[in-house]
């Protein structure tokens, strides 16, 4: 038994992985939405037993089938490529090729190392090129790739390349700054911490395009979100 928790424990402090694309098995959506509810929902309770809970209590009886709901339905809905939002492009008619920023969108991700929140801010920023995308398209690009297990320097990248993608553009700059509750709940417990991360590419590979934008955000290059 104590060689098998140390080899869990090992296997515990492997926080990083190369992926850009969450790690998904191929299997993972064979099972419906409620068959998946109806498999963590026991699982959950398993877990709430061993921690000593009674799951006869009027409070905790219904416990585990809100907590498989809510992951399935709501935490990690962006995990399935069907909640992929729509998204509306339009032409350029504007003729508009300055920077477009759309700021303070902001999210709960769920940190894939210990599942808790990630509360944070992301500020997106495009120069048009022959086509502009629905603003609200945005905050739900955002909000698709945030409701998933997720380390926040993916959640940058795949932001970026998403819009990419839709945009057809590598002008693209997203910054997010988050807080990780498995920072300030556990471990180290730092209640003020934040941790920032940025994507970019095309123009804003340019130190003074970049500058350009954290100025009209008001951010501090040298502190780049508060």
């Amino acid at each position: 038994m104590e060689h098998l928790l140390s080899s869990y424990e090992a296997e515990g402090e492997a926080h990083f992985s190369a992926n850009t694309q969450t790690p998904l098995r191929p299997d993972a959506f064979l099972k419906t939405d409620e068959e998946k509810i109806l498999a963590i929902s026991g699982h959950f309770a398993a877990i709430m037993e061993e921690l000593g809970l009674d799951l006869s209590d009027d409070s905790l009886r219904g416990t585990p089938h809100r907590v498989a709901k809510m992951y399935v339905k709501e935490l990690f809905s962006g995990l399935n490529p069907a909640n992929k939002p729509d998204i509306s492009i339009f032409e350029n008619k504007y003729g508009y090729h300055q920077m477009l920023i759309e700021q303070d969108i902001e999210f709960i991700s769920a940190c894939e190392h210990h599942f808790l929140p990630i509360p944070g801010k992301a500020h997106i920023t495009y120069i048009p090129n022959g086509k502009v995308i629905g603003l609200s398209k945005i905050n739900r690009i955002v909000k698709y790739y945030a409701k998933r297990p997720q380390v926040q320097e993916r959640l940058s990248k795949q932001i970026f390349q998403e819009l990419q993608e839709v945009l057809n553009t590598s002008d693209i700059i997203v910054v997010i700054t988050a807080q990780h509750m498995c920072v300030s709940m556990r471990g180290v417990e730092d209640q003020s911490s934040k941790t920032t991360t940025i994507s970019y590419g095309g123009k804003f590979e340019e130190k003074e395009t970049r500058k350009d934008f954290f100025q009209v955000l008001n951010i501090g290059t040298d502190t780049v979100l508060r």
